[in-house]
């Protein structure tokens, strides 16, 4: 039987993300026909991904500064004796020298323009971001000077200035040069240069119901879209839900009571020393009155479920199905790529199922 090399397969691959992603939600749709999602009990969670590029391709905004300023210094200094070289040949040959840039030059300026770019494109992220924060800012009440200062009616002094100027990316920020779009995260086995991978699955036969993919490292910002997604594909929300503690958050809890969902979200390790350690009051009473009805539980409550959910999940996908790490570049591409991964673990479910 003749079969398709690797090559052809990537190429329909690219050819085709886009409408192979839109796949899932006619995959679900099959799955649910076939009985196989109840939306009784869902668990969200999220996995670090490699990305297709080396966290040694990437340059912190300070380096970039440095380097940038030396290498501008190289090419001038190359470029003055260039001009030197030629006035010499020109006076003893005429016109009839030359001589183009030699490929050690045209390497440091690609590397040069290359600088620039990320440089420039950091910065312009710093900027969107701050402007962002500052309207976030004033919708709340806050001055849009001081973002993270108390509210401006409250009477209460500003904080000291940051060491980063307003609207600049700090010397710390990194960019890679191979997948701009990715960023060093902290996974299992120590930094990688990834992505943040998110699924919602259904506890009856671990379909997945919702996925996300995204550049950031913390999960306490995706609880809310991933559960809004797992509505707007299933037309329903869940009965109950469990999520890690790096979903925990005021926020959430209340987002969740918002949609009425019963929701068992771990809050992390309690200080011993904390008031709520001590008997007194807790200064997020969601999130204590959260630790509570966890802690009541014990071994039966739904939080447990997450164990036979959701992680093995990851498991199924990177361990047994191979896949630890993105073959396309740009957030874009990734997405769809994550999109097609999800859409075949459902396929893989449904085919065995039936």
């Amino acid at each position: 039987m003749n079969r398709p090399d690797h090559r052809t397969i990537s190429d329909f691959r690219k050819r085709h993300l886009s409408a192979l992603s839109g796949l899932f939600l006619q995959v679900l749709t099959l799955c649910r026909k076939a009985g196989l999602v109840a939306l009784n009990h869902v668990s969200v969670d999220g996995t670090k991904m490699k990305a297709n590029a080396s966290k040694n391709k990437a340059m912190s905004y300070g380096r970039m500064k440095t380097a940038e300023v030396d290498l501008e210094a190289e090419v001038a200094r190359w470029l003055k004796s260039a001009e030197a070289a030629d006035a010499a040949e020109d006076a003893e040959f005429g016109d009839k020298r030359g001589d183009e840039t030699p490929d050690w030059m045209t390497s440091k300026e690609k590397r040069l323009a290359k600088i620039k770019e990320a440089r420039a494109a950091l910065e312009a992220e710093a900027k969107a971001k701050s402007e962002n924060k500052k309207a976030e800012a004033a919708k709340s009440g806050k001055d849009p000077e001081d973002p993270d200062g108390p509210p401006a009616s409250s009477g209460k002094k500003r904080g000291p200035k940051p060491k980063t100027p307003e609207g600049m990316p700090s010397d710390k920020t990194q960019r890679n040069f191979t997948d701009p779009d990715s960023k060093i995260m902290l996974g299992r086995d120590g930094f990688i240069q990834g992505y943040n991978a998110q699924v919602a699955v259904d506890a009856r036969a671990q379909i997945i119901l919702a996925h996300d993919l995204n550049n950031c490292a913390a999960d306490c910002t995706q609880l809310v879209p991933m559960v809004d997604a797992i509505i707007a594909n299933t037309g329903k929300a869940p009965d109950e839900l469990s999520a890690d503690a790096g979903y925990c958050s005021e926020a959430n809890i209340a987002a969740m009571e918002n949609r009425k969902i019963d929701a068992f979200i771990a809050t992390g390790r309690q200080k011993h020393n904390s008031p709520a350690a001590d008997g007194g009051r807790a200064k997020t009473p969601k999130t204590e009155e959260m630790r509570k009805r966890l802690r009541e539980g014990g071994y039966e409550s739904p939080y447990r479920l997450r164990k036979q959910t959701v992680e093995p999940v990851f498991g199924q996908i990177k361990h047994a199905r191979g896949f630890r790490q993105f073959l396309m570049r740009g957030i874009e591409n990734v997405s769809a790529e994550w999109a097609m991964i999800c859409t075949v673990h459902n396929i893989l479910k449904l085919a065995k199922a039936t």
